[in-house]
Order: C-alpha cells, then structure tokens, then sequence
C-alpha cells in the first residue's frame, strides 16, 4: 500500500486530502519509505529531510483538516535540485570546492513558491558538478542510477530528480535545463519534464550558463507538471528576465489537446543522427498522434547543427562560474568539466558575439516557423539511457562530448522556447524513449495540452520500473 501511495499522482492525492482519505502525513511518509528502500541503490538524494518533511506534513494535514489548504499543492512530497537554494541547507552543486557552512539564508525563487504554497520539500536531489553535462556523477556524490536498469545513467544534469521521480520517491521535482537538463532525463527515465518558456519560472541567483538556462517541473504525469507550473510562475524583481503572471490556467488548458493544431514532424531536424529504435518508437508515436485527427506534416525546420554555436556561449559561461576557482582546488573538480573550462580558453570576444548573433539568427527562424507550424515534433534523444559514469554511449578514448548525442535538446535553450519530454513507448533494449513537442515562445500552454493528449495514448502510459531489481 505504501508503494502504491507513493505513486500517486498529485491530483489523487488533492483529492484525497479534501476528502479524508488521505493524509499528508501518510503521502510523505510512503515517499521516505520509497527513498529509504530504494535510494541506496539509486543515489538521487544529496540530503533527505526526513524530521522537517514529516513535521511540514503534519501541519498541512491540519489546514486540510480545517479545509484551510494554504496553496496550490499543500501537502505533496517535493524534492529540490541541488542547484537550486533551499533556505537552511546548503547548495553544494555537486562540488566539493563549495563551502557547506553557509550561510544558507534564501531560498531560489521557485523553491520559496512551492513551499508559500504549501509542499512539503524531502530534500535536495543530486547534480554533476555545476550541472555542467547530461548525465550525473560529481566528484562530491559519485554516481546516480537509472530505476529501469541501475547499471544505466538517469541522464543529467537533473538525475537525481529524474532518479527519484520515477522510483516514486517524491511526486513534484524542479529541474533545471541548460542544454536538455530537464529533457533528457525525462526521456531516460520514462517521465514527464517541461522546460518553459525563458522567464516564465523567476531564476536567482543567475545561472552561470546564462540565458539558456531555465528552471521547470518533472513529474510522471503532465497534469501534475502543470499544476507544479502554476505554482511556480511569475515576477520575481531578482530576475530581471522573470515574466509576469498570466491568466492562463496551465491546469484548465490541458483539455484542449491538439485542438486547431498544425504539427510538424522532424525525425532529425535535418542533420542528427538518431538510433533505429528510437526512430521507430517515436515513428509509432507520431503515427498515433495522426490517427486521432492531428494534421501532421513531416519537415524539417531548416537551420543547421548549432552545436558551435551552442559550445561556444555554454561552454564561456562555464569558465566564467569557474574563473575565480583558486589553483589549489581546480584538482578537485570533474575533470570532464576542467575540460571544457580548457577549451573554452580558445574562444574570444569574437567568437562569443559571432554565437550571439547566430543565436539571434536562429531564434528568428523558429519564431517564423511557427509563424506556419503550432507545435515541432522530434525525438527527444538521438539514444536510450547507456551506463553509468561515461558521458557519451560510446566509450571514446578522447571522452566525447556530451552535445554530441543530445542534438534535439540545445537548439530550443538557444531558442529558448517551451519544449518538453512525455514517454512514448521503448527501445530494444527495455529502456524508455522520449517525445519531444516545442512549442511558440510564451506559449507552454499549448505545449502542455498536447503533452496532455498524447499521453492518453501513448504506449508509455503508467509504465513504471521493477524496482525489485534494485534491493
């Protein structure tokens, strides 16, 4: 029974709170249950705050009882990346060269709404270092697992949230997306990730990584994404990019699906190479999309690889965060990361603002686009999820880079418009296969109602992993 609670959705458990059936009490401590079964194979958590959790439960269990709930979400079992600051623990990032002492005094603007709105936060979820790549090891927490197969990565850089999502471990998790960070361990973990429009969720302090960089829900349902969403947005003056609250109701507009809909469909945006596997699963999933109506038309949406581009700004915001790293600590960092920090010494002025205006160029092309086409689907990877602690599939005495297999994701950080990830069925190897639907700029409603429609249908539906394996 405890398993079964912990994956409830969020709506079931709305439910059963205003009814009696359900306590928060009871929802927060099937997920430590959950955690403390299953994270020591798993390694998603930085932290668990098992006192500060069961003591925020129970004050919500007596607001519901007083039919006084104090938001959107009270009383619903949240983790936070470890990116991301929660007010009285510390934010290390993954880093042994951060300072755990503190002081550890503000919380991140979507952590301080999740928690004004009632959810009970467990604790932080793990990063690499500085999120800095698409999968998740770090020097300071080693390696966190897949639940489908913990011989494989969750992907990154938010794969702890991933990790604990799908072992129901928790039912809401922020995530942050640079280059795919939310996309792509969605996609390796069967789940639901959304990386909205830049602004639409407040970020501070300022990521390294720049206007790229956007903070979202992760969830095993799109309408528990929408309704982590809802309690998310809005102006926030420490964000001088934050957008202003809206009348959409991402929780009502769900219902209107693919509604009015013109949809493109690119099987590689015209240069990516992708696995036959995914190819086919998400060839499955288009098809479905088609068959319920949808007026789909295959193109491609015409601009070439930006992986330059996308290198040289991500990779300069890396050796920016990185540049007053006194001498005696550079060895302890992920040596992937001191990397790129080495390579990002090649770039100049020149360089960055050659990128920038390519950005401009590009971010262009897809506002006319869309101008033509509602929504953009793609894949949401070019692979399945491969082992732990290698940063491509392939092992490659040079190392690989990470971009070099998540050709779908970077482009829409550039673009900076909404794109999310929703199962769509398997690989040959039993391992999830993502869809990915981009939306307009500012138009994450549209988004979510056709992430909505399509799980109807979608093969992956309620899909979970055998997490016997794991104990």
């Amino acid at each position: 029974m405890s398993e079964e609670l912990a994956y409830a959705s969020a709506t079931e458990l709305l439910e059963g709170y205003a009814s009696g059936d359900i306590s928060p009490v009871e929802a927060t401590q099937a997920a430590l249950d959950q955690i403390r079964r299953y994270d020591g194979a798993l390694n998603a958590f930085v932290f668990v705050d098992e006192e500060g959790a069961l003591a925020a439960a129970k004050q919500s269990e007596g607001r519901w009882k007083n039919n006084a709930p104090q938001g959107l979400v009270d009383g619903i079992p949240t983790t936070i990346k470890d990116i991301m600051l929660m007010k009285g623990f510390p934010t290390l990032k993954g880093s042994c060269i951060v300072d755990p002492a503190g002081p550890w005094d503000d919380d991140a603007p979507a952590v301080q709404r999740l928690r004004e709105q009632g959810a009970v936060l467990l604790g932080k979820t793990t990063t690499p270092e500085f999120g800095w790549k698409g999968v998740t090891d770090s020097p300071l927490s080693g390696a966190t697992r897949n639940p489908w197969n913990p011989a494989m990565t969750p992907g990154g850089s938010s794969g702890g949230a991933s990790a604990a999502c799908a072992a129901g471990m928790g039912v809401l998790h922020t995530g942050s997306d640079g280059g795919g960070s939310i996309r792509i361990p969605a996609a390796f973990t069967g789940i639901f990730g959304l990386k909205p429009s830049f602004g639409r969720v407040p970020v501070w302090p300022a990521s390294a990584f720049g206007t790229v960089s956007h903070v979202g829900p992760m969830t095993r349902s799109v309408a528990d994404a929408a309704l982590m969403l809802q309690s998310m947005i809005g102006f926030d003056y420490r964000d001088w990019f934050s957008l202003p609250a809206t009348d959409v109701d991402y929780r009502t507009s769900l219902k209107d699906g693919f509604k009015g809909r013109k949809v493109a469909y690119s099987r590689n945006l015209g240069y990516a190479s992708v696995n036959d596997d995914v190819a086919r699963a998400v060839d499955k999933a288009v098809d479905l999309i088609r068959a319920s109506g949808v007026d789909v038309v295959e193109v491609d949406p015409g601009f070439e690889n930006p992986i330059e581009m996308f290198k040289t700004l991500w990779y300069s915001g890396a050796a920016y965060a990185m540049k007053d790293v006194p001498e005696d600590k550079r060895d302890m960092l992920d040596p992937g990361l001191k990397q790129v920090i080495e390579e990002a010494a090649g770039y100049g002025i020149n360089d960055v603002m050659d990128a920038s205006v390519a950005r401009t160029e590009l971010g262009i092309k897809m506002r006319k686009f869309h101008q033509q086409y509602d929504l953009l689907l793609t894949p949401s990877l070019s692979v399945t999820a491969f082992p732990v602690s290698q940063l491509t599939p392939d092992v490659r005495p040079e190392g690989g880079q990470w971009v070099d297999w998540t050709p779908f994701s970077y482009p829409f950080n550039l673009t900076q418009q909404p794109a999310c990830s929703v199962p769509c069925g398997f690989g040959d190897d039993g391992m999830p296969v993502g869809l990915q639907i981009v939306g307009p700029m500012h138009r994450d409603d549209v988004v979510l109602a056709a992430a909505a429609a399509f799980e109807e249908m979608s093969p992956a539906r309620g899909a979970r992993p055998d997490l016997s394996r794991l104990v």
